[in-house]
């Protein structure tokens, strides 16, 4: 039987498959919408009865920590997740609330042992905030 890429990244990252686990993870390799958990949950409750938002949640962090999924901080009121997990920056539309990647800047990285001020430095995020390019189409009109 063949593994799916999604059953392989877990493994690979030291997380114990489960039907939940694959189900959430394939979905973020399948949709790159920068999701929140709701987002996710309610895309995978009517094919998994027994999913929970705590169950998509606790999945979520714990893809972050290992390295499979980003998390990205928006404000203290938005955080979503991204299943492209290498340096990227994005940006977030004020209008629409849509996530989004941008591949033409230079993404910011982190050399072993970077040091900012004298802080260790684990993770960079970046991205811009304004109006992506349909909600200007319409600021303009």
């Amino acid at each position: 039987m063949k593994k799916s890429k999604a059953y392989e990244k877990l493994v690979e990252a030291g997380i114990k498959p489960s039907v939940q686990r694959i189900a959430i993870l394939e979905y973020m390799m399948t949709h790159n919408i920068h999701p929140t958990v709701e987002t996710v949950y309610n895309a995978l409750v009517g094919k998994i009865q027994t999913l929970s938002v705590t169950t998509v949640y606790n999945t979520l962090r714990m893809f972050a920590e290992k390295g499979v999924a980003q998390m990205v901080t928006i404000d203290e009121h938005r955080v979503c997740y991204d299943g492209f997990t290498d340096p990227h920056v994005h940006f977030f539309c004020k209008q629409c609330g849509k996530v989004f990647d941008v591949q033409d800047l230079p993404a910011p990285t982190i050399g072993e042992g970077m040091a900012v001020d004298g802080h260790q430095v684990n993770e960079v995020q970046l991205y811009y905030r304004g109006l992506c390019s349909e909600c200007a189409k319409h600021e303009t009109k």
